[in-house]
This record gives C-alpha cells, structure tokens and sequence, in this order.
C-alpha cells in the first residue's frame, strides 16, 4: 500500500490508525517547529536555547557515508516530529471511563 493511500483514509491493513484528535507539528525541521515543541511542552528558556544551538549543529553537519550505507536518502523535512493526543479538560479517573473505542 502506498503511502498517500494511508493519507486518503484507505483500508490499510498492516498498521495503527486511530481517530483520537491530536496535536502535531508543521512537516519538517526548523526553528519554528523547534520553538512550537517547546512551547507546547511548556519547555524553560534554556531549554529551547540548546535546542536551537543543536539545530544550528544539525545543519552544517553532513551525513556520513564511509560504511558505504544501502538505503534511499531520508527525506527528513517529510516527517512530522511531534504529535500527541489532544489533552481533555478533564482528566478518566479510572480505565472505565475511557472511550472503549480507543
């Protein structure tokens, strides 16, 4: 099955689907998903400065090749790299208060 059939809601027997809301963030790695992430985690400042600081890291550094690696290139703008159910105002007390469906 390919991957925009997942997209487009097709029966996709092999893997997980669920209709739980979420939140997620942009496609892609950027400053603005980084700061997007720490804010949703409610992250310190400092925090978000050494995310930053590694992202910049990331970005002149280059993939290495020396094991002569087999695979198709990552596309990594092209995947998603923060996703989390929608938090409920008010929190299941016990498993029996959980929608069954999930």
């Amino acid at each position: 099955m390919k991957t925009e059939d997942i997209k487009n809601n097709k029966d996709y027997k092999y893997g997980f689907t669920t209709e739980v809301e979420n939140i997620r963030s942009p496609k892609g790695l950027s400053e603005k998903t980084i700061k997007f992430i720490s804010n949703i985690k409610k992250e310190p400042k400092w925090m978000l400065e050494w995310r930053l600081k590694a992202f910049n890291r990331l970005k002149v550094l280059k993939e290495p090749d020396w094991q002569k690696p087999k695979y198709p290139k990552i596309n990594y703008q092209d995947l998603y790299y923060y996703s989390a159910p929608k938090s409920a105002s008010e929190k299941p007390k016990s498993l029996e208060e959980i929608d069954p469906k999930i």
